[in-house]
């Protein structure tokens, strides 16, 4: 994947992310938004709905006394029709004559009212009176006979019209009362709850009652109108909406209230987000990781093909140098040919031995059985493995053997490898003679090995990624020193099979010092 094609795969997946958190974003204020509108309008249905049932509830009660006052006066009353309507229909088939007649009768009174003294109010009771006649016979040739008659009456209150003509009076009366001689808290608290409730708001409020901007007895507690925050509507308002009163209802918790109504909705939103997020690190972990491997690869090849070229040519060489007739009969000559062809041969075979060994690792599939072995003995070991390339550099390899309990279970033969492998990094990335120290102690329940060179060390980042496979700080063929690294990643698998650790500590230009930790036995 090239380089200019993996920056706009980022690009354009991290565009779709940013849009789709931002689609996800208002669409979540959007619904809060809405969701606030809904709350308003159903606080403001209820309220209306309050202030409407307590001014029904204090007029019924005002006007029910008074009506029954007019009885205990035991005043003798007339009657008198203020209002009739009269329908008349003659159908000369049957020879019968229909009336139908409507009366409003009307009877004025005086009663007190116990609002304030010496106060009185007119009080009309109002009837409706209707009268049905059938008159039959009309078309009789005796003219002084009666003629026959059915007649119906009803006659019932007409409460509406008492309660409006007496609307006017009731209104000025109740006006000069003090408010809270007209409704109680436990009236507001028990309709604002039970409204509030139908319409789904079950959260805590607070009311007060003002008169004209000035708070009256009648709250809840301590209020505090807030502006912006509070919800207001008349109360005791007349026939025009104008009112004296006013009711301002708070929610302290409205905000929370909101949120836990689309708690659901919102936590679903959020786990969604959280997973596209999640998707897109993963992905482009993923695109990073893939996009490195494959720079590795390309270069673990160059090196490899770097590693074999060398061996090849020499290998062929060698088989030209012995096709020569002057050398073929030359024994001495022919035997250091073959030499060198079996071990550039070995030097190839070791190495693919070393891709097979990682493989192997890899799957869980090489077979390493483990035993009591000496850690200062497989130092021994690897120092002779690697007694040539350090005399051929005039280096020195000086031990410092302090560890008191040597042995612990593990693979002689591996372990002698991972050792010298680490002898052989010491060597090769020494510009100048070699100088390697190794150290040996122990804690309560490890060996602590430590091999310490004076190269030419490695970078921060370097030591990060020393121990992954293929992994070398200088890329492509440009090389100081041959490999292919898969020594060290090698070396820390071992480590662990053997429920070890290494680290690394190094300084460019100063030198490296690798440390091994093993259970003791």
């Amino acid at each position: 994947m090239g380089k200019r094609i993996f920056i706009l795969i980022i690009v354009l997946m991290s565009i779709a992310l940013i849009g789709i958190i931002s689609v996800q974003y208002f669409w979540i204020k959007n619904t809060i938004e809405i969701t606030e509108k809904q709350f308003t309008s159903n606080v403001k249905f209820s309220l209306a709905k309050v202030s409407d049932d307590i001014k029904h509830r204090e007029f019924e009660e005002f006007y029910n006394d008074i009506a029954e006052r007019y009885k205990e006066e035991g005043k003798s009353l007339e009657y008198s029709d203020v209002r009739k309507y009269i329908f008349e229909r003659i159908d000369t088939a049957t020879n019968e004559r229909f009336t139908y007649s409507q009366s409003i009768i009307e009877a004025n009174y005086k009663v007190p009212t116990e609002f304030f003294e010496n106060d009185s109010i007119d009080f009309k009771e109002i009837f409706t009176k209707e009268e049905f006649v059938i008159t039959k016979n009309l078309f009789l040739d005796n003219l002084n006979e009666t003629n026959p008659e059915e007649r119906i009456e009803k006659v019932g209150r007409f409460n509406a019209a008492e309660k409006a003509n007496i609307q006017k009076a009731y209104t000025a009366i109740t006006s000069r009362i003090p408010i809270h001689k007209r409704v109680s808290n436990r009236e507001i608290t028990s309709r604002l709850e039970n409204e509030l409730k139908s319409r789904g708001i079950n959260t805590n409020f607070k009311y007060g009652i003002y008169s004209n901007g000035l708070a009256t007895p009648v709250k809840s507690g301590y209020f505090r109108k807030e502006a912006g925050k509070s919800y207001m509507v008349p109360i005791f308002a007349d026939d025009n909406g104008n009112s004296n009163f006013q009711l301002f209802v708070t929610f302290p918790e409205k905000k929370n209230f909101i949120i836990d109504s689309m708690a659901t909705l919102l936590s679903l939103s959020g786990l969604f987000i959280l997973i596209i997020i999640a998707a897109f690190v993963v992905a482009l972990y993923q695109l990073i990781k893939q996009k490195q491997i494959s720079e590795i690869k390309t270069d673990f090849i160059n090196n490899m093909t770097h590693e074999f070229k060398t061996p090849i040519a020499t290998i062929n060489l060698a088989l030209d140098a012995i096709k020569n007739p002057k050398i073929i009969d030359d024994k001495e000559k022919v035997f250091r040919y073959v030499k060198m062809i079996r071990d550039e041969n070995k030097r190839m075979h070791g190495q693919v031995e070393n891709v097979l060994r990682i493989s192997k690792l890899e799957k869980n599939q090489l077979d390493i059985s483990k035993e009591k072995v000496d850690i200062h003995e497989l130092i021994e070991d690897a120092i002779m493995h690697v007694g040539l390339l350090i005399n051929d550099r005039n280096g020195t390899i000086d031990t410092h053997f302090n560890a008191k309990l040597t042995e612990f279970l593990g693979s002689q033969f591996h372990f002698t490898n991972i050792i010298a492998n680490l002898l052989e990094n010491a060597i090769k990335y020494s510009v100048e003679e070699p100088k390697i120290d190794i150290y040996t102690e122990n804690t309560a329940k490890n060996i602590i090995l430590k091999i310490q060179d004076q190269g030419i060390g490695m970078s921060k980042q370097a030591q990060k990624l020393i121990f992954k496979k293929f992994y070398r700080e200088e890329k492509g063929n440009v090389h100081n020193v041959k490999g292919h690294g898969l020594g060290l990643s090698y070396v820390k698998k071992i480590i662990e099979i053997h429920q070890g650790y290494i680290s690394v500590e190094s300084e460019k230009g100063v030198g490296s010092t690798f440390t091994i930790k093993i259970p003791l036995i």
